[in-house]
């Protein structure tokens, strides 16, 4: 198929395709928006594993496949984010099927016999004791099955029972019938279906009757309500091989772990538990030949460097190979239909640039997918993605080694400067399309290219999207942004600070979108995130649709779990700053974080920890206090007390907190006046009757007398 000529080339700032709200930018255009806590889901869900892996919310966030070997068993099957795999090799194979059952005392002991415990085992142990029910969470691949199989084996249980991975967190304690020990794999964990500690409790309670113990894995997820989980850290990965090696080997171990080769692979950084696993096995089955040697010598990052680099400068490999191998990389555990088309735009400006006389073909038909993936070392799995219409089935392709991705774009952006416009063209395209994670993973490509180069990736990339005068170009520089720093791309925490006062509007929203989409996944950079958009603010001089940013990134920051009684304190010290506009940017962000009526929003936070921390619960009140009495939010202060109220009818517990919440914003007598008032008048959100919790409340603020005007209507 032969390309038309092109067109102009797009500019940087023609927005995708995508429907949104329509609200006023900076400069008086018109353009789509899109809230600032959607913008955070579409980036949670679309970012590769490899990246959001490194932020400890694992692929249970994103949706990240589990692939290989965990704690030395190959998995098949997995279940992870909600999704259902089925694994196979470069042709379909028909789903297993799962159920409870006891695991085999042999599998116990074989497991036992090479495992170590590593720095958080001791802990998990003496915590399992004692409570009988333990969370165990950690990274991708960071062996905690093995970890939960071999803690119940150490209680010296008479039985392990693996529960189906489709156990609902609801279900849990109606499973354990047995006594002895249960493990429950990578309980999937999302919005919708969280783990709570009345989960918890119930299965503790359960666990006494019949004497038994439960791990559950997760990995690192914000799901877990209430819960505190045991968190797993692998051993070192020298640990893994010696005692594989000293349990097949012991006559020869100290030789075989002073080849070169072992020593290579064990200096070059860390390596999962699971990888640690099966280079062990193929050192034990080291002959002493010069073919064993070399296949030692090939495994693990070197062979991957090795392999990107021979795949890009091979004469044999067409334009079009090596376009669907970068595509790969930027699509890696995605659909498979995203790769192979998206690599075809690739290879069009590939020819554009090396061919310019001649115009760009595609050939309609070409090589099955199983002959791509086999070429590129990949692999496809039938995976039930979760969209707004239900359950859909993709064929998705991911690289057989996990850091290919990193290594391959690295080494086209480094390596091959020549290949530089035409990458940049298609990544522009790409940020351009109207499908969300097309745009994300734009995104995820340019911030490894950020952490390689980031001067070059700023200047050909970042910084043309930042400026765009529309709103999807700034946010995929947003997110960009926000993933390399995840990458830990050297200086990029201290451009996003002085973007948040640089003289170009856009610059600045891009800034501030990043901080509000950082801080979630980085909690520790909470305090200097709320200092540069603090800073911006004192600046007074944002237009309506910056303010609005600004507001919205603030409110982002009281989403972090851990840190939300920290932003408190911070929003509450705000409230004396001699600034008038960080004043109003602490009170508008705490009101439109309380508007939010999500799963796991502040009003739950507040019902399941916030109530009982002292300082947190002052620091709460105060600000409900004072956005309440401002003039310029109470209006909204009380439509998010709706939303508190409205949260209460469907939880207990918000009601109880509600309960002693309410007498502590009263301090004058109009404070009590305009929560009477508006109590009084509040109707269900169909247009019914006033909420029976809304009587509750009445009666809270009036202990010693009958609730005035009681009478629903």
């Amino acid at each position: 198929m032969t390309v038309p000529p092109p067109s102009a080339p797009a500019p940087d700032d023609v927005p995708p395709v995508v429907p949104r709200t329509e609200s006023e930018d900076a400069d008086g255009t018109e353009e789509g928006t899109q809230e600032a806590r959607a913008a955070q889901r579409e980036l949670f869900s679309h970012t590769p594993a490899f990246i959001l892996d490194r932020t400890g919310f694992g692929g249970s966030l994103v949706g990240g496949a589990q692939h290989g070997v965990s704690g030395g068993e190959v998995a098949g099957d997995v279940f992870l984010g909600g999704r259902t795999e089925n694994h196979y090799y470069n042709g379909p194979a028909a789903a297993a099927t799962h159920a409870s059952g006891e695991i085999p005392r042999g599998d116990l002991d074989a497991l036992a016999a090479v495992f170590v415990e590593g720095p958080a085992f001791a802990s998990a142990l003496a915590r399992l004791r004692e409570e009988r029910v333990l969370v165990l969470a950690g990274a991708h691949a960071g062996g905690r099955y093995a970890a939960a199989r071999m803690l119940l084996h150490r209680l010296g249980v008479p039985a392990v029972h693996a529960l189906s991975p489709e156990t609902s967190p609801s279900a849990l304690a109606a499973q354990l019938s047995s006594p002895g020990g249960h493990v429950l794999r990578d309980l999937p964990l999302s919005r919708n279906r969280p783990l709570r500690d009345t989960h918890l409790y119930a299965a503790r309670d359960r666990l006494k009757k019949v004497d038994g113990y439960l791990v559950v894995t997760v990995e690192n997820s914000p799901f877990l309500i209430g819960a505190t989980p045991s968190l797993w850290r692998p051993p070192e990965a020298a640990e893994v091989v010696r005692a594989h090696v000293s349990r097949h080997r012991r006559a020869d171990a100290d030789e075989l772990l002073s080849l070169a080769p072992v020593r290579d692979f064990l200096s070059r950084g860390h390596h999962h538990p699971a990888e640690a696993t099966r280079f062990a096995q193929q050192l034990t089955g080291y002959d002493g030949s010069e073919r064993a040697l070399a296949r030692l010598a090939d495994f693990g990052q070197a062979a991957v460097e090795q392999q990107c680099r021979g795949w890009l400068s091979d004469p044999e490999s067409t334009l079009h190979d090596k376009a669907f191998l970068i595509s790969l990389a930027v699509f890696d555990q995605a659909p498979y239909v995203l790769a192979a088309e998206l690599a075809d735009k690739l290879y069009v400006h590939f020819q554009r640039l090396q061919h310019p006389e001649q115009p760009p073909e595609i050939p309609v038909f070409g090589p099955a997918a199983e002959t791509r993936l086999e070429r590129a070392q990949a692999d496809a799995t039938v995976r039930d993605e979760e969209t707004e219409w239900g359950p859909v089935p993709q064929f998705t392709a991911y690289f057989r080694k996990e850091d290919t991705p990193r290594v391959l774009l690295t080494e086209v952006w480094t390596g091959h400067p020549s290949a530089r416009p035409a990458l940049v063209a298609w990544l522009k395209e790409l940020a351009r399309d109207g499908r969300p994670v097309v745009r994300t993973r734009a995104a995820a490509a340019t911030a490894l290219l950020a952490r390689a180069d980031l001067p070059s990736a700023v200047a050909l990339l970042i910084d043309g999207w930042a400026v765009s005068k529309f709103f999807g170009p700034r946010v995929t520089a947003a997110n960009a942004l926000t993933l390399a720093q995840i990458l830990d791309a050297p200086a990029v925490l201290r451009l996003l600070t002085q973007w948040c006062t640089d003289p170009h509007w856009a610059r600045r929203w891009t800034a501030i979108r990043a901080f509000g989409l950082l801080t979630p996944l980085r909690p520790d950079l909470v305090g200097p995130a709320l200092s540069a958009l603090a800073a911006r603010a004192r600046a007074d001089s944002s237009s309506k649709a910056e303010s609005a940013n600004l507001v919205e990134s603030t409110a982002l920051l009281l989403s972090v779990g851990s840190r939300r009684g920290e932003m408190l304190s911070e929003l509450a010290r705000l409230l004396h700053h001699d600034t008038t506009a960080v004043r109003a940017l602490a009170l508008s962000a705490f009101v439109r974080a309380c508007d939010n009526p999500e799963d796991g929003a502040l009003v739950e936070w507040y019902a399941d920890t916030g109530m009982y921390e002292a300082d947190s619960a002052g620091d709460l009140a105060t600000l409900w206090r004072t956005a309440l009495g401002d003039r310029t939010h109470t209006r909204p202060a009380l439509n998010a007390l709706h939303t508190w109220v409205f949260a209460a009818e469907r939880s207990a517990a918000v009601a109880t907190a509600l309960e002693f919440l309410l007498p502590a914003l009263v301090v004058t007598a109009d404070d009590h006046k305009r929560l009477s008032h508006e109590l009084r008048g509040l109707r269900s959100p169909d247009g019914g009757l006033r909420p029976p919790t809304a009587d509750r409340l009445l009666k809270a603020l009036h202990p010693n007398a009958n609730t005035p005007g009681s009478t629903r209507s």
